[in-house]
């Protein structure tokens, strides 16, 4: 099928393929599996209910001998703690054994004022999500959760903030020491997206906002049903391109109304190709980019 020789030792470092409220179109296992059958060289587990370090070592445990490296994360979710430092510090060493634990700590993806705000959410529900102050002095505990990700050499993600929180973010990781820097950006101003990049960040983009998928509502984090913003190639062509050398691509994908992780993954990839990208800057946004973040 075209476009899966673009996926040939690539990382789709964001699948949904973990337990969730809605449908998953495969299971962790089949997704590893999958993977492996086209050729991939990693997986990047991603969970908005629960640290998703243990599934990764499970799933490397059982098919580490297909040659897919598969790791997880914290996505600091009430439901898996919070935005605390107690829930992040065990995070980094949850799985069997040495090599296991979290290669990211994540703010929160959907629990985040900028998201909340985004659905439309009740004001009880806005004061207990996560947001940066207009200050943009990041609140604590996040400076000492970025020293943490700084100290074991692991990836800080923004989550699902907005462009200026991100940025402010990303100061603070900076001075924290923080190496590896992820942001969410398909949705940030081109000017936001420089500046992440200039402070040493990491945009990604994802299959997800392109979807079918963003039509309906889905329940992200709790029972209530929400759209996602989508957009076009179109629109996310240039954000990419503000990006530059710092862009990684991913599938999001694993809810039940999209093909499965991998077909997702290719059909991103023949959109950049058809956006005008070439195959190497799509290999540098499928596979160097996410090897050098995420140190595989």
């Amino acid at each position: 099928m075209y476009g899966m020789q673009l996926l040939k030792g690539a990382v789709d470092c964001h699948v949904h393929s973990c337990p969730h409220l809605n449908g998953r179109s495969v299971s962790v296992l089949e997704s590893v599996r999958q993977a492996a059958a086209a050729g991939m060289r990693a997986v990047g587990l991603m969970d908005n209910f629960q640290n998703s370090s243990g599934y990764a070592a499970l799933a490397m445990a059982e098919l580490g001998q297909l040659g897919v490296a598969v790791f997880g994360g914290l996505i600091m979710q009430p439901t898996a703690g919070g935005v605390s430092y107690e829930a992040a510090r065990n995070a980094v060493d949850y799985g069997y054994g040495p090599g296991t634990g979290a290669r990211f700590i994540s703010l929160p993806t959907h629990h985040t004022r900028a998201v909340a705000l985004a659905e439309g959410r009740s004001p009880a529900f806005l004061e207990t999500t996560f947001s940066v102050p207009s200050s943009g002095k990041v609140p604590d505990p996040v400076p000492a959760i970025m020293a943490l990700c700084a100290e074991r050499d692991i990836v800080f993600d923004c989550g699902h903030v907005d462009g200026p929180e991100a940025v402010a973010l990303a100061e603070e990781a900076k001075r924290k020491g923080v190496t590896r820097l992820r942001t969410h950006a398909g949705a940030y101003a081109e000017d936001s997206i420089r500046e992440i990049v200039a402070l040493g960040g990491y945009c990604e983009f994802s299959f997800f906002q392109l979807s079918h998928a963003t039509q309906v509502g889905l329940t992200h984090v709790d029972r209530e049903k929400h759209k996602a913003a989508g957009m076009t190639i179109d629109d996310m062509a240039p954000r990419i391109r503000a990006a530059g050398d710092r862009a990684i691509v991913s599938g999001d994908a694993g809810v039940f109304l999209l093909a499965p992780p991998v077909e997702s993954f290719r059909q991103f990839m023949v959109l950049l190709e058809a956006a005008g990208f070439s195959e190497s800057d799509i290999r540098r946004m499928n596979t160097t980019n996410p090897v050098a973040l995420f140190g595989l």
